[in-house]
């Protein structure tokens, strides 16, 4: 039997007063919270794959957990299909400025809103299409580190679509679970001659404090 452990962190808060669609945009997050990633560390396994996200508030949360314990990623992969969904036109817009509460403009009337899982927002993706990238990245990962601990620090949406993949879950049952920001996912992956091939769902949204 060959077991593959998923360990699903997602990145630091991000400060965003202004209630901006942040989405795919490069933006900064907040590592200050030291007892959160003192926890982080002591919780995650030693010897494992770690992989992040191009988007560089994953990559700099991953880098506060290593400070955090005196070490370094070594390897870090960078793995673009693990990266948030892009909401188009609307990201770097507040959510008023959108429309999305019924304050005029746009959004209010895009069918987005009332199903968010199929409808694409204008120029971007939806998170039908964020699962299916999502989902073909973890298994191409699954079967290049094998029966390994694989640490991946993302994004809630892209552990939303990591559930949904472990679970079956329909894209609107996934939409609904809470993602955390500095939480832990834990997914296994269990490849056995006599069970087959299935996953085991050990955390969701597991607080770091």
């Amino acid at each position: 039997m060959t077991e593959t452990r998923w360990w699903l962190v997602r990145h630091a808060p991000v400060p965003n007063p202004e209630a901006r669609c942040y989405g795919q945009r490069d933006v900064e997050c907040d590592t200050s919270n030291t007892a959160a990633f003192d926890t982080l560390a002591k919780r995650l396994p030693r010897d494992a794959v770690w992989v992040a996200t191009p988007l560089s508030r994953t990559q700099r949360t991953m880098h506060a957990i290593h400070q955090a314990r005196g070490t370094t990623p070594d390897p870090l992969h960078l793995e673009p299909r693990l990266a948030e969904q892009h909401f188009g036109d609307w990201q770097g817009r507040t959510y008023v400025e959108m429309g999305a509460f019924g304050h005029g403009g746009t959004a209010a009337s895009h069918r987005f809103w009332l199903a968010p899982a199929h409808e694409t927002p204008p120029g971007g993706e939806s998170f039908v299409a964020v699962m299916q990238r999502v989902h073909g990245a973890i298994e191409a990962l699954s079967q290049r580190h094998a029966g390994k601990d694989i640490v991946c620090v993302a994004h809630g949406g892209s552990i939303r679509a990591a559930l949904a993949l472990s679970l079956g879950l329909s894209p609107e049952a996934a939409l609904a679970v809470n993602i955390d920001t500095l939480s832990l996912t834990r997914l296994d992956l269990i490849d056995s001659t006599a069970a087959g091939h299935g996953w085991r769902v050990g955390l969701v949204n597991q607080p770091a404090v």
